[in-house]
C-alpha cells in the first residue's frame, strides 16, 4: 500500500495527515501557535514557528502510523494567506516577519494605490482591488517604513514556498498563492503583471520567477530535511497552495456552483468558476486544480472562529478552568448556555468585525460591535449573538453572488473548527436558509494536499475521486420560523455598520 501526506500551516496551528491511496486516514497530528499582535491591527509571524511546527507534525504521523518511510509516495504543503509573504535575504533567511492576511497597518499605502493607481485597470488585471488585506499593500508599507529591510529582500515567499524549500532547497510559487497577492499577478495571463508591478514600484526580482501548479513536483527532500521530518531522502515534495482553496478542494468542490465555507480563525466561503472578473468584492486567485482554466473565489470574514475564541478566552475562563481539570472542551460548555437562547438572543446584535473587515465591506476601520446589551443578558446570549454574528457575515457575502450569473449549489458544503459544534451549523443554517452539509471526518485542507500529492506523483490520476473518500453527516436543514427572525436581523446587520461606519472611522483616529 502507498501513502500520501498533507499538510496545512495556518494561522494558528499546523496540521498534517497521513492517508493511503483508497482515502482512508491513517494518522493525524497538530502544532498549535499564536499571532504577534504588537500593535492594534498588527499582526505578524516568524516563519520558524510554522518550519519546526511542519517538521513536528511531519514526523508525529509517520511515527503514529508505524510504517517504513518509504511507503510514503509524496507530500504537499498548503499554507494560510501569508499577506506580504516573508522577506527574505540572498541566503533565504528571513529579514523581517511575515505580515500575514490579518495585518492592517498599511491603510497609507491603499491611500496611495487609490490616488496614484487606476483602480478599474488593476481590477481588470488582477481580478482584485485594493485593500490592506491584499499582500502587494503590505509590500509597499515595508518598503515605506523598514528601508532598511527593504533593502536586504531578495525574494518575498509565501509561507508554503519558504517550507518547501527547507524541505528540498528549490524555490518555486504556486498560481493560487502568486494571485492572492492580489495588484501585481495577472489573472488571466497568470503570470507577474509587469505593467503593475512598475506602477506600484515593486521589483519583479522580489517575486519567486518559477510559477507552478499546485499539484506540480518542486523537488524532492534533503538529507537535512530527512532527519527533521522522518521522510526517506527523495520523497518528491508537491507546491499545494492557499489553505481555503486546497480546503475547498478537501470539501468534493468541483464543479462552477459547489460553494463551501471554511471556518476557522477566519471565515473563507468560496466556490470555483472559470470568470476571473465576477465582482471586484469579492477575492480572486488560482484554483488549486486547472489552475490555468479555474478561478477560486471567495468573500470572507477576518474574524470568525477567532471572534469565538476570544470570547472564549475573555469571558469564558471559568469554562477554561473546568476543561484544564475535567477534560470537557470549553466551548462545549459554552454552548450549553445558549441551548434555550432564542434566535436574535433576544434583541442582541454583534457586528464580528475585530481586525477590520474583508469583503463586502473592505473597510478596515470596522470594528467589533454589540448592539441592543441590556440587563437582562446573560453571557450565553452574548455567546450566541457572537455565532450569529458570524453567520450574518456569511450571509452578507452570498449576497454579492446573488448580483451575478453565478448559480450556486442548494446547499453549502461548511467545513472546520464549526462542523465539531453542537450548535453553530444551525445558526449558518436558519440564518442563511440553505441547508448545511457537513463531512463526517473533517480534516480540512491536508486532505486535499494529500491528494495534490497523489495527483503529483501518479499515485491518483483523477482529482474527483476525492468524493469517493468523502462520507457526510446527516444535512441541517434551515429551521423556517428561525430564518423569518433572521431576516429582520440580517436587515438591521447591514444597517448598523452603514450607520456606524463613520463612527469608527472617528475613533480609530482619535485613539492614534
Amino acid at each position: 500500500m502507498s501513502y500520501l501526506v498533507g499538510v496545512d500551516v495556518g494561522t494558528q496551528g499546523t496540521k498534517a495527515v497521513m492517508v493511503n491511496t483508497e482515502g482512508k486516514i491513517i494518522a493525524t497530528s497538530y502544532k498549535g501557535y499564536d499571532v504577534i499582535k504588537p500593535q492594534p491591527l498588527w499582526a505578524e509571524q516568524w516563519p520558524d514557528v510554522w518550519l519546526n511546527a511542519t517538521y513536528y507534525t511531519i514526523k508525529t504521523v509517520i511515527e503514529k502510523a508505524n510504517l517504513e518511510p518509504g511507503q510514503i509516495k509524496g507530500i504537499a504543503i498548503s499554507s494560510l494567506y501569508g499577506g506580504s509573504g516573508i522577506p527574505v535575504d540572498k541566503e533565504i533567511k528571513p529579514v523581517a516577519p511575515c505580515l500575514i492576511w490579518m495585518d492592517r497597518r498599511a491603510e497609507a499605502e491603499v491611500n496611495w494605490v487609490k490616488e496614484n493607481i487606476d483602480l478599474e485597470e488593476l481590477y481588470k488585471i488582477t481580478g482584485n482591488t485594493v485593500d490592506s488585506y491584499y499582500g502587494f499593500t503590505k509590500m509597499l508599507w515595508i518598503k515605506n517604513n523598514w528601508p532598511e529591510v527593504w533593502k536586504k529582500i531578495n525574494l518575498f515567499l509565501p509561507p508554503n514556498s519558504y517550507i518547501i524549500y527547507h524541505l528540498t532547497g528549490e524555490i518555486a510559487i504556486d498560481y493560487s498563492s502568486a494571485g492572492n497577492i492580489g495588484g501585481i499577478f495577472d489573472i488571466k495571463e497568470r503570470k507577474w503583471s509587469i505593467k503593475m508591478l512598475n506602477q506600484l514600484g515593486i521589483p519583479l526580482e522580489y517575486q519567486p520567477q518559477r510559477l507552478v501548479a499546485s499539484q506540480e513536483v518542486v523537488g524532492e527532500i534533503t538529507k537535512e530535511a530527512s532527519e527533521k521530518t522522518g521522510l526517506k531522502v527523495g520523497t518528491p515534495v508537491i507546491a499545494g497552495g492557499i489553505d481555503a482553496a486546497v480546503a475547498t478542494l478537501s470539501a468534493g468542490a468541483f464543479k462552477e456552483g459547489n460553494h463551501v465555507a471554511m471556518i476557522g480563525t477566519s471565515m473563507c466561503w468560496g466556490f470555483i468558476t472559470e470568470k476571473t472578473n465576477l465582482s471586484s468584492k469579492l477575492v480572486s486567485m488560482p484554483h488549486v486544480i486547472d489552475p490555468l482554466n479555474k478561478v477560486y473565489t471567495f468573500g470572507g470574514a477576518a474574524t470568525a472562529g477567532a471572534v469565538v475564541r476570544w470570547f472564549r478566552d475573555v469571558f469564558g475562563r471559568q469554562e477554561l478552568e473546568v476543561e484544564n481539570k475535567l477534560d470537557i472542551n470549553a466551548y462545549s460548555l459554552l454552548e450549553l448556555g445558549v441551548k434555550d437562547i432564542p434566535a436574535g438572543s433576544d434583541g442582541l446584535l454583534v457586528l464580528p468585525y475585530f481586525m477590520g473587515e474583508r469583503s463586502p465591506i473592505w473597510d478596515s476601520n470596522a470594528r467589533g460591535t454589540i448592539l441592543g446589551l441590556s440587563l437582562y443578558h446573560s453571557k450565553g446570549h452574548l455567546y450566541k449573538a457572537f455565532m450569529e454574528g458570524v453567520a450574518y457575515a456569511l450571509r452578507h457575502n452570498m449576497e454579492v453572488v446573488t448580483d451575478t450569473d453565478l448559480k450556486l449549489d442548494d446547499e453549502i458544503i461548511m467545513v472546520g473548527g464549526v462542523s465539531k459544534s453542537m450548535v453553530w451549523p444551525q445558526i449558518f443554517a436558519d440564518v442563511t436558509g440553505y441547508p448545511i452539509k457537513i463531512i463526517k471526518y473533517d480534516v480540512e485542507a491536508p486532505l486535499g494536499d494529500a491528494l495534490l500529492a497523489g495527483l503529483g506523483t501518479g499515485v491518483i490520476d483523477n482529482p474527483e475521486i476525492l468524493a469517493e473518500w468523502l462520507k457526510y453527516k446527516t444535512v441541517i436543514k434551515p429551521n423556517a420560523k428561525n430564518k423569518e427572525i433572521y431576516d429582520r436581523y440580517f436587515e438591521e446587520y447591514k444597517k448598523v455598520y452603514l450607520n456606524l461606519k463613520e463612527n469608527m472611522k472617528v475613533i480609530n483616529r482619535i485613539k492614534k
